[in-house]
């Protein structure tokens, strides 16, 4: 896992900015049952269920916890997404006990790039396909700039893509290159 910790210079023109955020802490949650122990311990320290297919949820920003993002993967697995060490190790800590699933810290292998503006959707197409821009409250993987990349919409005016580490240069530089053309 490579574990560094990269300050990726931003990308900005007209109608659109993107840059990495290394502030994400991420976790791979891999269960058995969505209604067992883990699921269980999951809803109440985080204050959300887990996601129905190709969603994404972000845990109550009012309750007493920092938000989470909890993004579908598949069948029996999410991913979780937060910028607090400390609920992190909280949340760690706790799904320790459930025998019917585990979180396995991801951070050093995925790097997160916010991408912004009214030219977002365009960026998206010209990297690969309008099948991977997601709607308000979705997750989509596919492939960006020919990589596997998962992209998420957990608010309106924002994308959040999700790569492996390894390749995030060469997706910014995709992302730099494609938007000097714009």
């Amino acid at each position: 896992m490579d574990s560094s910790r990269t300050a990726y210079s931003p990308i900005a023109v007209e109608g659109l900015s993107a840059g990495g955020d290394d502030e994400f802490l991420a976790a791979s949650l891999r269960y058995f049952d969505l209604q067992g122990s883990f699921a269980a311990i999951l809803r109440n320290a985080v204050g959300a269920a887990l996601p129905e297919p190709l969603r994404v949820i972000r845990s109550d920003p009012g309750a007493i916890h920092a938000p989470f993002l909890l993004v579908w993967r598949g069948p029996t697995a999410t991913l979780l997404l937060t910028k607090n060490q400390a609920e992190f190790a909280r949340l760690e800590g706790e799904l320790a006990a459930a025998a019917d699933g585990c979180m396995v810290d991801q951070t050093g292998g995925v790097c997160v790039i916010r991408v912004r503006g009214r030219r977002t959707e365009d960026l998206l197409a010209r990297l690969g396909s309008d099948r991977v821009i997601p709607g308000l409250g979705e997750a989509l993987t596919g492939r960006l700039a020919e990589l596997q990349v998962t992209a998420i919409r957990a608010d309106a005016d924002e994308v959040l893509l999700l790569v492996e580490r390894v390749y995030a240069d060469h997706l910014l530089e995709w992302i730099a290159v494609t938007a000097r053309d714009f």
